[in-house]
């Protein structure tokens, strides 16, 4: 425990296991800052974000500015006098302003190795690039994306089938452990921040609905790695028969054949071919319809060997 007054800020799912670490290590939380309720689902009701959920439940003073960048908001942090700010997927681009209030600096928990992968979707694109290893980098924010000088990092494997979203919860949790020992080491005086190298970044866009669209001219660990990196949005898709075919999960198989081709569907195993090798699917969702593992979805929807899967559309789905 540091005993510093501590502002955290921070959004989704994803920020709310460091928010409980700090409050668990008895950290003096003195505000969390979050973004403003949204509508969601069919009716639109407005909801608070998940890290404000949380918050209320320790009664912790919430924050939810339209932009930081607003004065008279600065000046509201000023007031709170906080020595650290902690920052997890926030959501909105910090200013100078409020970066140099607390003495301590904004410490951010970024989900990659920096100065690897900096921009929106670090966790996506390693995946759909291929990546073998990740991690979790804490960094000293400055005014740039993600250019700060590193605190801390801390490595893990990446299996060739696990997806974004099991990452996504070992990551948020990862981050969440990393964010604790960066505070307790800089408060001892063991950290020395080390400044990224340039050359060695990559970014990480965010997503688009149409990266979703699946070239089946491409080899088979590529495709498998889009569906993987894709699975809880937008969706890897392709079409069948003029409808959308999302697919969520798939197997890297050797099989051949004309691209996009089925060369085996029957007894639960539907097998497409790719550019190079062949994909396994195993769990899909057709327009309109609900997502299913292949044994259901075929037993309603029978796809013959020979059919050719199309380049797919980008119309939404509804789960």
């Amino acid at each position: 425990m540091t005993g510093w007054r501590t502002i955290f800020m921070g959004t989704p799912d994803f920020a709310c296991p460091t928010l409980q670490k700090l409050i668990d290590h008895g950290e003096n939380l003195v505000a969390v800052v979050t973004q403003p309720d949204r509508p969601k689902g069919r009716g639109q009701h407005l909801m608070p974000p998940p890290v404000k959920e949380l918050a209320a439940r320790h009664e912790i003073p919430v924050y939810q500015p339209l932009k930081v960048r607003d004065p008279a908001f600065v000046e509201i942090i000023r007031e709170l006098k906080p020595d650290v700010i902690v920052v997890v997927a926030f959501g909105q681009i910090l200013p100078k302003a409020l970066l140099d209030i607390p003495p301590h600096g904004c410490i951010n928990v970024h989900a990659s190795l920096l100065p690897r992968y900096r921009g929106a979707a670090p966790l996506n694109w390693c995946i759909i690039n291929g990546e073998t290893e990740t991690g979790v980098t804490t960094m000293l924010m400055d005014v740039g994306l993600d250019t700060g000088p590193m605190l801390l990092t801390r490595t893990t494997a990446l299996d060739e089938n696990e997806d974004i979203a099991s990452l996504h919860d070992r990551m948020s949790v990862m981050g969440a452990e990393l964010l604790i020992e960066t505070l307790d080491r800089l408060a001892s005086g063991e950290v020395v921040p080390q400044q990224q190298n340039d050359a060695e970044t990559c970014y990480a866009a965010m997503l688009k609905k149409e990266d979703g669209l699946i070239d089946w001219g491409r080899d088979a660990r590529s495709i498998h790695n889009q569906v993987r990196g894709l699975a809880v949005w937008p969706g890897a898709f392709s079409s069948i028969a003029d409808q959308t075919l999302k697919i969520y999960r798939t197997r890297i198989a050797d099989g051949s054949g004309e691209p996009g081709g089925v060369l085996k569907s029957a007894k639960g195993q539907l097998e497409v071919a790719c550019l190079s090798g062949s994909l396994l699917i195993e769990e899909l969702q057709l327009s309109g319809k609900k997502r299913l593992d292949i044994g259901s979805f075929l037993a309603g929807f029978p796809i013959p060997e020979g059919t050719l899967l199309g380049s797919g559309s980008d119309k939404e789905i509804q789960p």
